[in-house]
């Protein structure tokens, strides 16, 4: 259980962040979200979380501003605790091959999905070293860091750059007690790809034909898998990418449609 920790979530009103975010307060910790959405429409979710007898806190940041991660960061420590679970989740998409994606859209994916991270884990990992207190980061990656997709070339850099990012970070961290893990989803019914399935129901009904475990995945699943790493009890893994893609990637790219 995350009793008296406290967690640090970017993307934190997307549907995997709330998901995350539950699951954390269902364990004890106390919660701090980042997102772009208006502080007025995220009291009800806030007074959810509270209801667990945790601590929960909503800043507007973007993430992409490493001053402004570095102000959110320290305002949660005044207010919450210094997190010491630390969850970088903020993402973004654009629909795009390589010949038609633009400069502007590359940028910002890479922006949002990699600088965003980075300045999240570095900041609160730093506080972390500067008051000799152990944690766990936990990067939301996805299968598109290693499987082409040729009609999403710049989120696959940005979660393959996250992912290296994630494996130094690791090997940097690991004598001071922070472990640092990816969890990478496959096809999730929600969010950014659950936005494509409700476009495209015809698109949603491939997916699901294509995975080997015929089933996609749900925002509560990714949740689970983050928590799981979060635990103290986890002592000795770090560095690890946890897939979860139903067996994806054990199909060829022209056996599961690239675009898919």
């Amino acid at each position: 259980m995350l009793h008296g920790q406290t967690a640090i979530i970017s993307g934190g009103m997307g549907d995997i962040g709330r998901a995350i975010a539950r699951e954390l307060a269902r364990q004890g910790a106390h919660v701090a979200l980042g997102d772009l959405r208006d502080p007025a429409d995220v009291g009800g979710f806030l007074r959810e979380l509270e209801s667990r007898e945790v601590k929960a806190r909503y800043d507007k940041v973007d993430v992409s501003d490493a001053a402004a991660v570095k102000d959110w960061v320290a305002a949660v420590e005044a207010s919450v605790g210094a997190p010491s679970l630390i969850v970088p989740n903020a993402a973004v998409v654009t629909p795009a091959n390589f010949r038609t994606v633009t400069p502007e859209a590359w940028t910002r994916e890479l922006r949002v999905n990699l600088d965003g991270a980075f300045f999240l884990a570095q900041a609160a990992t730093l506080r972390l070293l500067d008051l000799h207190k152990p944690g766990r980061v936990v990067f939301v990656g996805s299968w598109a860091a290693h499987a082409p997709h040729t009609h999403i070339p710049a989120y696959c850099a940005s979660k393959a750059g996250l992912r290296m990012l994630m494996r130094c970070m690791a090997l940097e961290l690991a004598p001071h007690g922070i472990l640092v893990n990816e969890v990478a989803p496959g096809y999730v019914d929600a969010g950014l790809s659950g936005r494509f399935y409700e476009q495209d129901p015809k698109l949603r009904k491939r997916a699901l034909e294509t995975v080997p475990v015929g089933q996609l995945i749900q925002p509560d699943d990714v949740a689970a898998e983050v928590a799981r790493y979060c635990d103290a009890r986890l002592k000795h893994v770090t560095g690890h990418v946890q897939l979860m893609d139903g067996g994806l990637s054990l199909l060829s790219a022209a056996f599961r449609g690239e675009d898919a």
